[in-house]
């Protein structure tokens, strides 16, 4: 199989993975496939042997995490310092990708105050596992639904950051 390039205009959003290392597993998997190399989890990834487990080998993407309710902050802290491409946040994250503004956080009361102050053009967030989009304003208010698949089937989100396309993906339809 060719060795595919990084795509530096994709990123997938996970929220609510529960230790579920198959459906992670999964996802990173579509994710190495794709060359998608920036993905940002909106919280509640309980434990870092999770991603640990469930990550590809030779799979070069920066996980941006910020806290869920679920996490055990604590031992994520100490599996940071022999995972380097997971980037910590707290409870509310910002980068700045392709010219885009965007934050992630774990509930909705943040994420849509964070929204309803126009700085971003995206702001992610999880927590009630259902998937979601909204605009407030300029900005964009997405929900990727929930890798662990305990309330709505298994999902998460792709984001094209220079066409601005947004599309869930179902992880029983992969």
């Amino acid at each position: 199989m060719a060795e595919r390039k990084n795509n530096l205009r994709t990123i997938a959003i996970f929220s609510d993975s529960h230790d579920q290392i198959p459906n992670l597993k999964k996802a990173l998997g579509f994710c190495q496939e794709q060359g998608i190399d920036t993905i940002i989890h909106c919280g509640d990834l309980e434990k870092a042997e999770t991603l640990i487990e469930a990550w590809p080998s030779h799979f070069d993407a920066t996980v941006h995490l910020c806290w869920g309710n679920a996490d055990k902050i604590d031992e994520i802290i100490q599996k940071q310092k022999i995972f380097p491409l997971l980037k910590i946040y707290g409870q509310i994250g910002s980068i700045f990708l392709e010219n885009k503004n965007i934050a992630f956080t774990h509930r909705i009361e943040k994420a849509k105050k964070i929204a309803e102050t126009q700085k971003y053009d995206y702001v992610f967030y999880g927590h009630n596992h259902k998937p979601w989009t909204e605009k407030i304003g300029k900005t964009h208010l997405i929900n990727p639904g929930d890798l662990s698949g305990f309330i709505y089937q298994p999902s998460f989100a792709i984001l094209d950051l220079e066409k601005n396309k947004f599309s869930l993906k179902i992880l029983n339809r992969m």
